[in-house]
């Protein structure tokens, strides 16, 4: 996902995608333990994805980079 679309989310659409990346996330790291799967570009890639969906959420708590048309 792009940060131009994780910008024009609401706060609570940017909590459930942090907890669904969580999820996901938990999910690889069973199957890395079962060795179903051995790709850590994806882990990186999600861990990556909260980084940023956490940033845009504190940019949001500090009035920074808020789009236009954004209404809460």
């Amino acid at each position: 996902m792009k940060v131009s679309e994780m910008r024009m989310k609401s706060r609570q659409e940017i909590l459930d995608e942090i907890d669904a990346c969580r999820r996901e996330l938990l999910n690889i790291r069973f199957q890395w333990q079962a060795g179903e799967t051995r790709n850590p570009a994806q882990r990186r890639d999600i861990r990556r994805d909260v980084a940023r969906l956490k940033t845009i959420l504190r940019e949001m708590d500090l009035s920074i980079n808020t789009p236009l048309n954004a209404k809460e």
